[in-house]
Order: C-alpha cells, then structure tokens, then sequence
C-alpha cells in the first residue's frame, strides 16, 4: 500500500534527491552517492513502456544502474519491471504515529536534544554507520525547518538523527545508534524529542521509515505507538 498524499508528500520532500528529471509518467532522482532512496525513478503520473526505457536511459546518463522504487500496491509498475528482469530488493516499511502518542512522557534530562547545524560528534556517529558524507549531504540540503537528533547515555554522545517538517508532518530519517550503547532505549528518546520538537511547529504526525528486516527498529518503533502506513521496494538489477 501507499501512504496517504500528505505523508507520502512530507517523505519526498525531507530526503530530496541531488537533481530530478522528468520523463514522461516517471521523476528519475539522481542521487549522487546517496543510496537508493534519491538515485530512484518513480511514478507521477501515466506511464508507459517508453517511459520506462526513458527512465533508464537517464539513469545511465547519471552513471546510474536502472533503479524504480514502486509502492507494493503499484502492481501494474511491479509486473512492467519484473518482466524486464528487475527483481525486488529492500522491502521497506513507511510507519506513522500521531505527535501527541511520543510527547505525553518526560524526557529524562541531557538525554536527547534537537539542534541545527549538526555537531561534529553528530556527524562522527553517522559517519560510523551507514549515513556517508554522501547521505549527510540529503539532510544539508533539505530545507528548513529541520533538526539533528543528539542522543546522550552513559554521559557521552551515542545517538545521532535528522527530522525535518513538511507541512504538518515531521519525517524522522538517518537514526544511528553507535553499537556499544543500541538496546538500551536511546533511540527511543530520540525520537520522542523529534516529535517534542515537531509538536513545538505545529505538528500533528510523525513518520519514518524502515527496511522490514530490521526486526528491532520495528519492535521500537512498534512500542512508541508508531503504525504501519505504507510499504515499497526498490527494482532494479539483480546485486
């Protein structure tokens, strides 16, 4: 399934793509070493085969293998792809909650914050996972309003994260745990100071998303009262 327009809206907007082009039903996201998310082609309008081809001829004007990111209720786009032998990878999962289900606890003091620009330490703990400099270089360009998430246990910096606001719904995205201090609740706090700041704009919701093989995020989210609000995946060669 899809999310509905205004989530759907807020999920493009607070991960942008380096340069978009249109071709014919299809916005092909040149990602610049970004991964998946902005280096994919999707469907904005009708479609047809030759809009497929399109697509992929962009995408390797970029230096791009063809990649579409196609909603898991799209199944005319799915079965066009598959018959041209590009399979499924990364099912993923876009989770919804209301603001006001993460902003009823207290957050415990110096345990996560909401600032911008990000910190060197911020940066260190993305850099230390999968957020690249590439990826790092998403969150600078999304327009304001936006904050980086700091999470603090055992008296040290530990969590980094990026929200942004699109209307009235925050997007939370590049959530990083370092791994000596994962499964001790930090990223839970994260994301309850990401919805006390979302709240603080005028926010109603708050969404993410999250590959459904990461069992644990699923189950943190889960408990925060975050439910499910969409699902995709990518197409594109065999790895």
């Amino acid at each position: 399934m899809r999310p509905d327009p205004d989530l759907a809206a807020a999920f493009e907007a607070t991960w942008p793509a380096f340069d978009t082009v249109r071709c014919g039903g299809f916005l092909v996201g040149r990602g610049a070493g970004a991964g998946g998310r902005v280096s994919s082609a999707i469907a904005v309008g009708p479609w047809g085969d030759a809009d497929i081809d399109a697509a992929c001829a962009q995408h390797a004007a970029w230096g791009q293998p063809p990649l579409f990111r196609a909603w898991d209720d799209e199944t005319d786009l799915i079965a066009a792809l598959t018959a041209r032998g590009l399979g499924a990878h990364i099912p993923t999962q876009v989770m919804a909650a209301p603001i006001a289900a993460l902003t009823h606890r207290p957050i415990p003091p110096v345990t996560a914050f909401a600032i911008w620009p990000p910190l060197a330490i911020q940066r260190q703990i993305w850099g230390a996972g999968n957020i690249t400099p590439a990826r790092q270089a998403v969150i600078d360009r999304v327009p304001l309003p936006k904050a980086a998430l700091l999470g603090r246990i055992r008296d040290r910096a530990a969590g980094a994260g990026f929200v942004a606001l699109h209307d009235r719904t925050a997007m939370v995205h590049a959530v990083e745990v370092l791994p000596a201090f994962r499964r001790q609740g930090l990223a839970g706090w994260m994301m309850r100071q990401a919805a006390a700041w979302a709240q603080d704009l005028g926010a109603t919701r708050i969404g993410l998303a999250v590959s459904r093989a990461n069992t644990a995020a699923h189950a943190t989210y889960a408990s925060l009262g975050f439910t499910a609000a969409g699902s995709y995946a990518y197409y594109g060669p065999a790895a």
